[in-house]
């Protein structure tokens, strides 16, 4: 596919599973009324990345997330061209999203995108669970490391074909499960930008960290997948 549609289905996905997780969060697990609670919230994550990964994962790979990009070109699956078109487009899509997001949640009298937090990433008081800065490093580089595993297992030439997307949608919502208590969950650069972007303050300030520990864990898978599943038939 030329480039130009590769990076849209990346916009577009990426969008998605900002909007639709985040916005879960945001619309509808903040109002006690409705109840989706962290279950909900994580099925959120886990279905946008399914249901966007059939839908252009054939045009893109279906990253939507710059660990993931960076993950794969570690593991040799993708050329170094494609990185930086692709995380662009990303941090498009999640910051398109976003926007998007807050001009809905305004429409609600009230509402303060600060106060909210925009479902933002961080830790230490800005962990929803208190978490302290160290942890939070620690649960997003092992769950980052996990999925990208799980996204180079399922998508390994040798691999059942067509259940990739469930597999790896499944496992992103698994990832929310664990660690939203922890750091809102990341495991996805772009995820975490565009919300801190309208935040502002302390969510740029630890922006940091949601750059920093998914992509040493998505490098970390990159190196150790071919070692355990040696190489891929041609």
């Amino acid at each position: 596919m030329p480039l130009i549609n590769r990076t849209l289905a990346e916009f577009l996905g990426t969008f998605l599973l900002v909007f639709g997780g985040c916005g879960s969060a945001v619309l509808a697990a903040a109002f006690p009324e409705v109840g989706i609670g962290l279950l909900g919230v994580s099925l959120a994550f886990g279905l946008t990345v399914l249901t966007m990964a059939y839908a252009v994962g054939h045009v893109s790979g279906g990253h939507f997330n710059p660990a993931v990009t960076v993950g794969l070109f570690t593991a040799r699956r993708i050329p170094a061209s494609d990185i930086l078109p692709y995380i662009i487009a990303q941090c498009v899509g999640a910051f398109a999203a976003a926007g998007v997001l807050v001009v809905i949640a305004s429409g609600k009298p009230g509402f303060s995108v600060v106060a909210s937090g925009l479902a933002s990433n961080g830790f230490g008081e800005h962990s929803p669970g208190g978490y302290s800065l160290m942890a939070g490093f620690a649960i997003e580089v092992v769950l980052t490391f996990f999925f990208l595993l799980i996204i180079l297992g399922t998508t390994d030439s040798r691999a059942p074909q067509g259940f990739a997307p469930i597999a790896i949608g499944l496992a992103l919502t698994l990832i929310h499960l664990i660690s939203i208590p922890v750091t809102n969950t990341s495991v996805n650069p772009a995820r975490s930008l565009g919300p801190a972007i309208f935040v502002g303050g302390w969510a740029l300030s630890q922006l940091w960290l949601f750059w920093v520990a998914p992509l040493i864990g998505a490098v970390l898978a990159g190196l150790i997948y071919p070692i355990v599943g040696g190489s891929q038939e041609t």
